[in-house]
C-alpha cells in the first residue's frame, strides 16, 4: 500500500479542505484520522472522495472510545471508510509510573475492545508510544505485557517512539512479525537539531535506518505506512520530504 499522512500532523495548519488538497496533491493517496477530523465524518468523507483520497486507518482516544462510545467510533470509522481502528495511547495515569497489574488490566480492556470492533467487521490495534517500553520497577516491558494479555490485537508499531523508549524495533520487529500489520514512520533528529520541533524529522533527515526498518517490517507483512511528525514547523515541508524519501526505500 502506498503511504498514508497522519493528519494529526497537520492539525496547526488547518482549514483542512487546504491541507487536504495539499496532501492530495504531493502524491499521498490515504490519510490517517484522528479525533480533529470527527466532528462531520460524512462532510470530511465528501472532501476525502473529491480530493481522490481514502481513510483506511484512524486512531480514537481514550480506550473508552471503545468501551461506552463504540457505537459512535464504529459509525465514525465506517462512515469515513476505515478498515482498521486504533487505540493511539494510554490514559494519563499509565504516563506516570503504574506497575504491571495496570498494565495488564489495560491489555485486557484492549482485548475486549477488539472483539466489539472485529464483531462489527473492522480491525483493531494498538499505537505505541515510548512509555510502553520503558521498564517497570521489576524489569517488566509494558508492551509485551499488553501483546501477551490482548492476544486479539494488532500493532501499530510507532517505530520512532520504540526508540525513544529505549527500545531496539528491529528486535521487536523480528519478534512480533505476526502482530505488527501497520507502522508509523518517523524520524528523529540529531541530537540538538530541531528542537522547536521536539527533536523530530522529517522522515529520511534525521537519524532511523528507514531502508532497513521499512525492509524489516515489509518482510513482517506490514502493509500500511503512515507518515507522522508530532510537531512540524511547516506541514507541508513534512509531508513533501517524507513521501519523497519514502519512495526510496
Amino acid at each position: 500500500m502506498d503511504l498514508s499522512f497522519q493528519l494529526y500532523s497537520a492539525r496547526d495548519f488547518t482549514p483542512w479542505e487546504d491541507v487536504i488538497k495539499t496532501i492530495a496533491g504531493l502524491g499521498y493517496s490515504h490519510v490517517e484520522g484522528f479525533g480533529g477530523v470527527y466532528e462531520d465524518p460524512a462532510a470530511f468523507r465528501a472532501l476525502l472522495d473529491a480530493n481522490g483520497l481514502t481513510m483506511p486507518s484512524g486512531h480514537f482516544f481514550p480506550v473508552g472510545n471503545f468501551e461506552t462510545e463504540i457505537d459512535k467510533t464504529l459509525a465514525t470509522a465506517k462512515a469515513l471508510g476505515m478498515q482498521r481502528v486504533f487505540c493511539p495511547a494510554p490514559e494519563d495515569d499509565y504516563r506516570n509510573g503504574v506497575g504491571a497489574e495496570a498494565w495488564v488490566q489495560l491489555a485486557k480492556r484492549l482485548e475486549e475492545a477488539a472483539k466489539r470492533v472485529q464483531d462489527a467487521g473492522l480491525r483493531f490495534g494498538w499505537h505505541n508510544h515510548h512509555w510502553e517500553f520503558m521498564p517497570l520497577a521489576d524489569g517488566t516491558i509494558p508492551m509485551q505485557l499488553i501483546l501477551d494479555n490482548a492476544p486479539s490485537i494488532e500493532w501499530e508499531m510507532d517505530v520512532a517512539w520504540v526508540v525513544r523508549g529505549g527500545g531496539d524495533p528491529l528486535a521487536w520487529i523480528a519478534a512480533n512479525a505476526d502482530r505488527i500489520t501497520t507502522a508509523h514512520v518517523k524520524d528523529i533528529a540529531p541530537a540538538g537539531m530541531c528542537e522547536d520541533e521536539d527533536g523530530w524529522a522529517d522522515v529520511g533527515h534525521g537519524t532511523m535506518d528507514w531502508p532497513a526498518l521499512i525492509a524489516a517490517l515489509r518482510k513482517a507483512g506490514c502493509d500500511l505506512f503512515v507518515a507522522e511528525h508530532d510537531k512540524p514547523s511547516d506541514a507541508r515541508r513534512f509531508a513533501e520530504r517524507s513521501i519523497a524519501s519514502f519512495k526510496t526505500y
